[in-house]
C-alpha cells in the first residue's frame, strides 16, 4: 500500500513539473514575440521610408513620344471634313432679252439647293508641321479648303420660265443655270465664313485626338 502511494505521488510530481516547464516555455515565447513586434514595425516603417525616398530621387519617367512618330496616324485621317453647309440660291438665267426679247428671248428662274463641305486635307501635313517643346505640342495645320460644292438635284428646280413667242427656248439654258448655281453656292459659303468655321472645328477635333495620344497641352499655330 505504501509503494502504491509513493508511485502516485511520483506521478503527480512529474505532471506538476511538466506543466511548470510548459508554462515557462510559453511565457518565454510570448515575451520574445512581444519584444520583436516593435522592431518589425520599425523595420516596416524604415522600408516604406526608403521606398518613398527612392521614388523621389528616381521618379518613374513619363514617356511622351516625338510627335513625328504619329505623323502617319494623323495623315490617316485623310480629308478631315469638319463642316457642312446647306445653301439655297435663286438663279436667273436668260438669253435674247433685247428689243425682241418678247419674240426670241428665253428666261428662267432656278431655285438651287446645294451642299458645301469643307475641312482639312491631313495628308498634306509634314513632319516639320509638328514639334514638341517644353511639354507643349505645336501643330501647324494645312489650310482649310472646300472639298465639295454641289447641287442637291432632288431639291433644286425651275421655278419659272418665260420663252419668246417665236422660239422654243434655249436647250441648254437650264444646264447653264445649274452650273452657275454651283458657283454661286460655293461663293455664298465662302462669304459666310465656312473656311474659318472649318478650321475652328478641326482644331477642336484634333485637340481631343492629340490629348488621347498623351499630349496634354496643344497649340495650333
Amino acid at each position: 500500500m505504501k509503494n502504491t502511494f509513493s508511485t502516485i505521488m511520483s506521478i503527480l510530481i512529474l505532471v506538476a513539473l511538466a506543466a511548470g516547464v510548459y508554462f515557462i516555455v510559453q511565457t518565454v515565447r510570448e515575451t520574445a514575440v512581444a519584444a520583436q513586434q516593435p522592431f518589425e514595425q520599425v523595420s516596416q516603417a524604415n522600408y516604406a521610408l526608403q521606398t518613398q525616398v527612392s521614388q523621389l530621387v528616381n521618379p518613374t519617367p513619363t514617356i511622351i513620344p516625338d510627335p513625328v512618330t504619329y505623323i502617319n496616324e494623323v495623315r490617316a485621317l485623310a480629308r478631315l471634313e469638319t463642316i457642312q453647309y446647306s445653301v439655297e440660291k435663286v438663279i436667273t438665267a436668260e438669253i435674247g432679252q433685247g428689243t425682241f426679247g418678247f419674240a426670241f428671248g428665253d428666261k428662267l428662274l432656278f431655285v438651287a439647293h446645294g451642299i458645301v463641305i469643307a475641312g482639312i486635307d491631313m495628308e498634306k501635313l509634314q513632319p516639320s508641321d509638328m514639334r514638341f517643346d517644353g511639354q507643349v505640342l505645336y501643330v501647324r495645320l494645312p489650310p482649310t479648303e472646300i472639298f465639295i460644292a454641289t447641287l442637291d438635284n432632288e431639291k433644286s428646280y425651275v421655278y419659272d420660265r418665260d420663252t419668246g413667242l417665236l422660239t422654243q427656248g434655249q436647250v441648254d439654258l437650264e444646264t447653264l443655270a445649274r452650273q452657275s448655281a454651283e458657283d454661286e453656292i460655293r461663293k455664298a459659303a465662302l462669304e459666310d465664313g465656312i473656311l474659318a468655321q472649318a478650321k475652328t472645328n478641326a482644331e477642336a477635333y484634333l485637340l481631343k485626338f492629340f490629348n488621347a495620344l498623351g499630349y496634354r497641352s496643344v497649340i495650333f499655330e
